[in-house]
């Protein structure tokens, strides 16, 4: 099935269904999943029906949803199978390319790229309240945000702007019950930070890399000062410096995709994906902190879930444990001090978890960028159990100081 809805001279909202959920429950919680790299002016939605909320939205400013659609959701990759942990079992599933350019999203107006979290969130804001309106049997359903990766900005500034209509009764209410980010880039001065220490932890670079390359964090801290949270000129420039330290990293952790290259006998061709127009446009809103918003959001009720694969390196655990710990809110002492538990999934240790209030935050084992698809059980039961809030395990774990050294 498939029809068009259109809200705006220059683009349209493409929704692509095999079926609208025809057999849904009364009540089903609705995920909605944000490709990590598209804006909403021009829109496409993939839905099904779907019984399962997972995580993935991965990274990069630039790649469409459709990516994830097919490998971080069905949990098998590119194969046409029934597949138990397949991510559809939680609840129904709604996906949108964006920002703008992304997968099938359009626009007949390149002024439709954008270039911040504004003009997204207003444009997935705009996007929805068309969608409800063409749907109006799924408005009443708790509605989770969640993605991965680069999302880590999407997801924060989605949350508000979805808040910040509903308060103001500027159309359909939304019924969000909370946002999880996975693997994510939220804020850059913290994360950043903790690459050259996951880097040395994990075997990447030696002591004396590690030391050399700490050096850039002064001038990239400089640099995120300067950009603050709103995008500008300056923000580009903080890109460029901070990034430096990831490179550098690469750099001295060598090719370490070679043999693999060498085994699909591809050898130095590039495999490519995304969107250089919509990458371009979108540096200039990379080092933002999009965790000054997310407080409000707490304050308010709303549930919150970081998690993150142990095994990656670009939007790493120990960063976004950092951000997470050094947030400020109400209740960031009594989160700080809450104990680490393990996080158990068939009676196997699947992370490690802290949780108190609203706010949680799980580190996967065994996983990297992806979590969904490198440990499918331990996502479906951690999207079940945090929509039913019931996430937290009263299971004492070693400790692995989810924190570290702030």
């Amino acid at each position: 099935m498939a029809s068009a809805i259109s809200n705006s001279t220059n683009y349209q909202l493409n929704l692509l269904c095999s079926r609208i959920i025809p057999q849904v429950s009364s009540n089903p919680s609705m995920v909605l999943q944000i490709s990590k790299a598209t804006s909403l002016s021009a829109k496409n939605i993939a839905c099904g029906n779907v019984r399962k909320a997972p995580p993935p939205l991965s990274a990069s400013a630039e790649a469409s949803r459709k990516t994830c659609l097919l490998y971080g959701m069905s949990m098998v990759g590119i194969r046409d199978v029934r597949d138990s942990m397949v991510i559809f079992q939680a609840s129904n599933l709604l996906y949108v390319d964006q920002p703008t350019g992304n997968g099938f999203s359009y626009s007949s107006d390149e002024h439709d790229i954008r270039d911040s979290e504004d003009g997204e969130s207003n444009d997935l804001y705009d996007f929805l309240q068309a969608f409800f309106k063409e749907h109006p049997q799924f408005a009443k359903n708790d509605f989770y945000i969640t993605g991965e990766s680069y999302a880590g900005h999407y997801i924060p500034a989605f949350a508000s702007r979805f808040h910040r209509g509903n308060k103001a009764k500027e159309g359909i209410h939304i019924n969000l019950k909370g946002f999880a980010i996975g693997n994510g880039l939220t804020d850059p001065a913290h994360q950043y930070k903790a690459y050259p220490d996951y880097a040395l932890d994990m075997g990447l670079i030696k002591q004396s890399e590690h030391d050399c390359i700490s050096k850039f964090i002064p001038l990239c801290e400089t640099a995120i000062k300067l950009c603050g949270t709103d995008g500008t000129l300056s923000c580009m420039a903080s890109y460029f410096v901070c990034n430096a330290i990831f490179s550098s990293i690469m750099a001295h952790a060598g090719d370490i995709n070679k043999p693999v290259r060498d085994a699909i006998g591809v050898g130095d061709l590039d495999f490519v994906s995304c969107s250089p127009t919509v990458y371009q446009a979108m540096l200039v809103d990379w080092m933002r902190n999009l965790e000054v918003g997310i407080p409000t959001l707490l304050e308010d009720g709303l549930k919150l879930l970081v998690y993150a694969g142990e095994y990656d390196l670009i939007c790493n655990w120990l960063g976004n444990s950092r951000w997470v710990h050094a947030m400020e809110w109400s209740e960031q002492k009594e989160f700080v001090a809450s104990p680490e538990v393990s996080f158990a999934v068939n009676g196997s240790d699947a992370g490690k978890l802290k949780s108190h209030g609203p706010l949680s935050f799980l580190k996967v084992h065994n996983a990297g960028h992806m979590v969904p698809m490198d440990q499918p059980k331990a996502a479906l039961e951690m999207l079940r159990r945090w929509m039913q809030g019931s996430l937290a395990e009263e299971v004492p774990a070693d400790s692995e100081n989810l924190v570290a050294e702030m």
